[in-house]
């Protein structure tokens, strides 16, 4: 499924685990990715593929608030 950044990116679930922390949650009913926090550079770049390859919405923790 995510062949880029394999190594370091998985979904487990409806989880998106970075390195060994989860930054973000599928909404497989919505077709959002609710990002858990601010992350480095590399952390973001695991968020918006796995966004872009899910084909899901990318919802920030910032656009929940309003």
């Amino acid at each position: 499924m995510l062949e880029k950044y394999r190594q370091n990116l998985k979904v487990d679930g409806t989880d998106v685990i970075s390195y060994t922390t989860k930054v973000a949650v599928i909404d497989p009913i919505n077709k959002t990715l609710t990002v858990l926090g601010y992350w480095s550079v590399t952390t973001s770049k695991h968020i918006n593929y796995v966004a872009r390859e899910l084909g899901l919405t990318l919802i920030k923790q910032e656009d929940r608030l309003n």
